[in-house]
């Protein structure tokens, strides 16, 4: 069973990217993990 992210996840994510563009930071990634695995923002695009 894939790892997904929520509304949650999604909206906490975006926060945080418009949070370090604001600080000039690179946000390289955001990991969602689980028992059954792991989602990464990255590896599915999603930044």
């Amino acid at each position: 069973q894939a790892t997904v992210a929520s509304s949650s996840d999604n909206a906490i994510t975006s926060k945080l990217k418009k949070a370090c563009e604001i600080l000039d930071i690179t946000l390289l990634d955001h990991i969602i993990l689980s028992d059954t695995g792991y989602l990464s923002y990255a590896d599915e695009g999603m930044l």
